[in-house]
């Protein structure tokens, strides 16, 4: 009996890997006899490199400029798509919030205007120095509101003043914005296929714009919010004297929103094509062959709710093992979906560890996720 094992990471407490070794685990201590296949995933946003490092991408380190400007340690994940060699880059790891420490209070000392997308650029630069013909962008969790322009100017654009000089980092120095000078953009860019998973609809700008939906959660007070959006407009404004309608058009698009308006910059300047996020990384870790001919999929992540029925990773790979005929049980930190939306969303069973133990869910998460798997597999052996 061959068991599918592909959960996302159940935030705060395991990575999607811990997750399905803890399961595979209790599974093992009931039948040891199991054909057992442990594949994490993820939805495209943090946590992505990470999964498709446990199915066999190798990682490749290199130092980029941090969300603040600092440089730190960041990786891209190389691996091949379609015979092809192709570089994952996930933008939480080069400019995200999280990279941002906390004071002892625990907040993070942000900085809304300044935050810059730049080290995700040099992340992707790296990716061509290592000869990647399709470049994966996975964002989201970014610290920035910079419109990209941070991740183009690492990539050989300028962004200039009215005197020809560069404008400063992040959002907030936008409002110098007068020229954008594209002609020194990476030649190889034009000859790199580029994907950006995202599962946001947001505009640009506007009142769903990046600034104003994503700003306060990146620190942004009522005012940072409206001088980021008016910046942003102006972004799009310069740089339709440089690329004509398609600037105007692309601010309006799905997803222009995403990270701070890395999704405008991508799909805009790079030609990404924009994929929901679960499905670009179901491909790259080549979850359809581990699922075809499976007899169960075990999936889940660390809370199950309404928005995971919007497309988040159980409900991705649920449609998935659907199509082979397969069925899928979903394992949760919690879960507030009805028994009734769980048998809709395809899910045979259900189960959550706050269900049995509030607390202990939080502090003992892998060996109650190993009691379930041990469960699991005695209903198999039964």
């Amino acid at each position: 009996m061959r068991i599918v094992i592909a959960p996302d990471k159940f935030r705060g407490t395991l990575e999607a890997a811990e997750v399905a070794s803890a399961l595979a685990a209790g599974l093992t201590a009931v039948r040891a006899d199991l054909d057992l296949r442990c594949c994490p995933v993820a939805d495209g946003g943090e946590g992505t490199l990470a999964a498709a490092l446990a199915n066999g991408w190798e990682q490749v380190t290199t130092t980029v400029a941090g969300p603040l400007g600092a440089p730190l340690a960041a990786a891209f994940g190389r691996g091949s798509l379609d015979d092809e060699p192709a570089g994952l880059v996930e933008l939480s790891v080069a400019s995200g919030l999280a990279l941002i420490p906390a004071d002892a209070t625990g907040r993070r000392r942000t900085d809304p205007l300044g935050a810059t997308s730049r080290g995700t650029g040099e992340l992707i630069r790296a990716a061509l120095d290592a000869g990647c013909a399709t470049v994966i962008l996975g964002i989201g969790g970014s610290a920035c509101t910079d419109g990209g322009a941070g991740l183009l100017t690492a990539l050989g654009a300028r962004f200039l003043d009215a005197a020809g000089t560069p404008v400063p980092p992040g959002g907030g120095g936008l409002a110098e914005l007068a020229r954008v000078d594209l002609s020194g953009l990476d030649p190889r860019l034009a000859r790199t296929r580029f994907v950006v998973a995202c599962d946001v609809d947001n505009p640009l700008t506007g009142e769903r714009g990046a600034a104003a939906v994503f700003g306060p959660q990146k620190g942004a007070d009522a005012d940072d919010v409206a001088t980021l959006d008016a910046n942003l407009g102006r972004l799009v404004e310069v740089l339709a004297a440089e690329l004509g309608p398609v600037a105007r058009e692309g601010a309006v698009r799905p997803g222009a929103g995403a990270a701070g308006g890395v999704g405008y910059a991508a799909m805009t300047v790079l030609g990404a094509e924009p994929r929901p996020g679960v499905d670009v990384v179901l491909d790259l870790v080549g979850l359809d062959g581990q699922v075809a001919g499976a007899d169960l999929v075990i999936t889940g992540e660390g809370s199950l709710d309404s928005q995971s029925l919007g497309g988040k990773t159980p409900v991705g790979v649920g449609r998935l093992a659907a199509a082979h005929g397969v069925p899928v049980v979903a394992v949760s930190g919690r879960c507030t979906l009805s028994a009734d939306q769980l048998r809709e969303a395809g899910f045979s069973a259900g189960y959550a560890l706050a269900d049995r133990d509030p607390v202990r869910c939080f502090t003992d998460t892998a060996t109650m996720l190993t009691e379930i798997g041990r469960e699991i597999g005695e209903q198999l052996a039964g």
